[in-house]
């Protein structure tokens, strides 16, 4: 197993499994074709290369999540009574959404 993170689109998945299915019924054959060969890496090329995108943007918004945690934290202890229950909920919904990209982050086997 590699572990460059691919992302395929639903159509690439498709095309991707006729093809391996196609080589091996050749390969039983003994009459391998090359191009589908070809035509797989190619395939995988482009789902690494849109892995890749995909996995940054993930950590940026996963750091930005982060930051906005501890800046509404921050902003908690710092609050006056008055004001600490928005800041409580500030919180809150900072904390929903850091957890929000970590999670989709380990969806994404990252």
């Amino acid at each position: 197993m590699t572990d460059t993170y691919r992302s395929y689109t639903p159509g690439e998945k498709r095309k991707r499994a006729w093809l391996v299915l196609r080589g091996s019924k050749q390969a039983l054959a003994d009459a391998v074709d090359p191009g589908i060969e070809r035509r797989i890496e190619r395939i995988d090329a482009r789902a690494a290369e849109r892995g890749q995108l995909e996995a940054a943007a993930l950590y940026r918004q996963n750091e930005k999540a982060k930051a906005a945690l501890a800046a509404a934290k921050a902003a908690e202890r710092a609050a006056s009574r008055e004001d600490r229950t928005a800041a409580k909920n500030a919180r809150k919904e900072a904390e929903k959404r850091a957890r929000a990209t970590e999670q989709a982050i380990r969806r994404a086997g990252l």
